[in-house]
């Protein structure tokens, strides 16, 4: 199944669903960076939540997050636009944390990876300034984080789910998840109706391992209230080139450009998001000192 994210009004146009199946962009993901399972799992949610949020916004607008923790994987930072397009970069990609005892023994501890911290949410949206709003991390669970984010920094009321299943041999088994959000006509008899579906459905990843569609899974959150406005395929997707790097490295001043032509008789740069790289020659070098 190819990736992709429904996004409906449901409960007589009271509430707005995203739901989206990432197994492809999170596996391209765990394959660019290398990650163990708990990061896999940890920057997976993280991609999918974005790839949702993302499609909030509309035409050349952006957004970018990062969360900082101080648990082992440090930083994640992730970029989406209005098209489904995400990719993302994480600080320590080898971690591999499971819950010991409780009801998540033998689960991937992806909180205890992700620690304590914040999350930020940087918006480009074509203005003169960017916006930036920053949480405090709920559990570094992702989708609790998320949650909390919409309620106290969009003063949108939402409930999120994500999921990342890992295989045995590390790579990605099912991905995907969904939010809903609380339209500001939401009356209380369709809270209910929201809390009651969301106490009694299982996991994400287990709605895919049990060969559901997203298409089914609206149909779960909604409870057959849904009205399908779009159908977007999600990505991972790096827009770097060797000309938007040139433009960078013209910014660098010039001693650190001489030393590069007199010294190292060359540039290499290599993309933090997809690990692709750049060769720059004295001669190319020279040409970028020029600009």
């Amino acid at each position: 199944m190819n990736d992709y994210c429904l996004t409906a009004t449901a409960y007589n146009g009271e509430a707005r669903i995203y739901v989206a199946y990432s197994k492809n962009l999170v596996e391209e993901s765990r394959k660019i960076h290398g990650t163990w399972p708990t990061a896999t799992a940890a920057i997976g949610r993280f991609l999918t939540a974005s790839a949702m949020m993302g499609l909030m916004y509309k035409n050349d607008e952006t957004i970018t997050l990062r969360i900082e923790g101080d648990g082992p994987i440090g930083f994640m930072l992730v970029e989406a636009d209005a098209y489904g397009n995400v990719r993302g970069d994480i600080k320590e990609p080898n971690v591999y944390l499971t819950y010991n005892n409780g009801d998540k023994a033998g689960k991937l501890a992806v909180g205890k990876a992700v620690g304590n911290g914040f999350l930020h949410v940087t918006k480009d949206l074509k203005l003169k300034n960017m916006f930036t709003s920053s949480i405090d991390l709920q559990t570094g669970e992702i989708a609790d984080d998320f949650t909390y984010y919409f309620t106290s920094s969009e003063q949108t009321p939402s409930a999120v789910g994500l999921g990342v299943l890992v295989d045995v041999d590390q790579t990605t088994k099912q991905a995907g998840g969904f939010i809903i959000q609380l339209l500001p006509n939401a009356t209380e008899d369709t809270i209910v109706k929201i809390e009651s579906v969301l106490s009694k459905i299982s996991a994400v990843t287990d709605l895919y391992e049990n060969g559901l569609t997203p298409e089914m899974i609206m149909d779960l959150l909604s409870g057959g209230t849904h009205h399908i406005l779009r159908n977007q395929p999600i990505q991972y997707h790096c827009p770097c080139s060797k000309d938007k790097f040139k433009v960078s490295l013209s910014k660098v001043d010039k001693a650190t450009l001489d030393s590069m032509i007199e010294e190292d008789k060359s540039a290499e740069i290599v993309c933090h998001f997809c690990h692709k790289k750049y060769h720059f020659d004295v001669v190319e070098l020279e040409e970028i000192k020029k600009m």
